[in-house]
């Protein structure tokens, strides 16, 4: 008997018991569909983290004021200085350093005319443009003497240029604003960015750093000069990262007089640590999810496996017969085979197109910004499991059917 037999023999039989097919595909539908999906959308978060820090630079460091590790005083954590940023930028202390710049955050109410809102302020050094590669799209940045003379000037994300003005084409430079009822010359409009999970950077509001931190906030810090509230070190070109990781944390460490780096009160990180670190949770978590959920898969096979042998016990009269004719076993075990293999692939088949409608639905309306990606690989390993599933769960039925004796199958009632 050739294959074609067997194929149209086992598509006339699952059309007989529609239903009872119906019902076992279903496990698999929802086993693969479940899978498939995860996978899928755990590949989309993957690329969506890796997109979220395209153009950050993996040559930053970023260096923040943190409690230790363990056992800490929160009164005794010592901030970041300017001091601390103009050692580091003499390239004495890491010299694999070569710029620095600082950034000085406070909280302030903005005013223009009769709209209002509460935001926070950005301090920051003439060079922070040119280290994170964000430059005005509508005037020009802060210069040195800018922040020298403590220049009450500002630059805006279009963001808050739509709050404050209406709408975010509008070009609000040479107007002035109140920060906390000091008056702010607009200077310029930051060209826009791309949000960053979920952190809008075209809401900033940027002043030079020494007037964020004289004018706007109480920063001074005895013998020290002013609090900042984070450092970015920018690497030498070719620099090691976990060299110049080390020179910093040397350097802080012994301005802070700590001894143990367990114990250290700041926080040195970089895009790319950060971005596996999530990438690596993100994995494991589809991982953990996809393991759950081939459970519905191992159901589906028992399914399988189920069907068949009632189907073995319904057609035992019609397998003694076959053999009765000339039938091989081989003939009898190849036609159960195939059809333990096509409920399979048709839950399989079924399983994939839900699994598109979930991560189409997810893409668009559930994880903004998130697009899953039902890559060929992953069809492939859905069909690879589900034979697997028809194979594996159709054997003992299918070798069970194919062992009868013809007198005693003929005899069965």
């Amino acid at each position: 008997m050739n294959v074609f037999e067997n194929l149209r023999i086992a598509l006339d039989n699952l059309l007989l018991n529609r239903l009872r097919a119906l019902l076992t595909i279903l496990g698999i539908v929802i086993g693969v569909a479940a899978v498939t999906s995860l996978i899928s959308l755990g590949r989309g978060v993957e690329s969506y983290v890796a997109s979220q820090f395209e153009g950050l630079g993996a040559d930053i460091l970023t260096i923040r004021a943190s409690p230790p590790r363990r056992g800490f005083n929160r009164l005794a954590i010592k901030p970041l200085t300017t001091e601390n940023v103009t050692a580091l930028a003499s390239g004495v202390v890491a010299p694999s350093v070569r710029a620095v710049t600082a950034e000085y955050q406070v909280q302030a109410t903005v005013v223009y005319g009769y709209d209002s809102l509460s935001s926070s302020i950005r301090g920051v050094s003439a060079n922070y443009a040119a280290a994170n590669d964000w430059y005005p799209l509508e005037g020009g940045f802060f210069t040195e003497q800018d922040n020298t003379a403590q220049a009450q000037i500002a630059l805006l994300g279009s963001s808050t240029v739509e709050d404050l003005f209406g709408s975010a084409s509008y070009d609000p430079t040479g107007l002035t604003i109140l920060i906390n009822n000091l008056p702010f010359t607009v200077v310029g409009v930051m060209e826009e960015k791309s949000s960053t999970f979920g952190q809008d950077p075209n809401s900033a509001i940027l002043v030079p750093l020494l007037t964020a931190q004289s004018k706007l906030g109480n920063a001074r810090v005895a013998g020290a000069g002013y609090s900042v509230s984070t450092i970015q070190a920018q690497l030498v070109e070719d620099a090691d990262v976990d060299r110049a990781t080390d020179e910093i944390e040397a350097y802080l460490l012994a301005e802070h007089g700590i001894t143990d780096s367990t114990q250290a009160d700041f926080s040195i990180s970089n895009p790319e640590t950060i971005s596996e670190a999530r990438t690596e949770v993100f994995t494991t978590l589809t991982l953990f999810l996809s393991a759950i959920a081939a459970i519905s898969l191992l159901v589906g096979g028992i399914g399988v496996m189920n069907i068949m042998l009632v189907s073995v016990s319904e057609r035992t009269r019609e397998i003694g017969l076959r053999k009765a004719v000339g039938a091989r076993s081989r003939d009898i075990l190849s036609q159960f085979m195939i059809e333990a293999i096509m409920l399979s692939l048709l839950g399989g088949a079924g399983g994939v197109l839900l699994a598109l409608g979930i991560t189409t639905i997810a893409g668009q309306a559930l994880l903004s910004g998130v697009t899953p990606s039902l890559s060929p690989d992953v069809l492939l390993l859905a069909t690879g499991v589900c034979s697997a599933i028809g194979i594996l769960f159709g054997l003992y039925p299918a070798n069970r059917a194919a062992r009868m004796q013809p007198i005693q199958a003929l005899r069965f009632e």
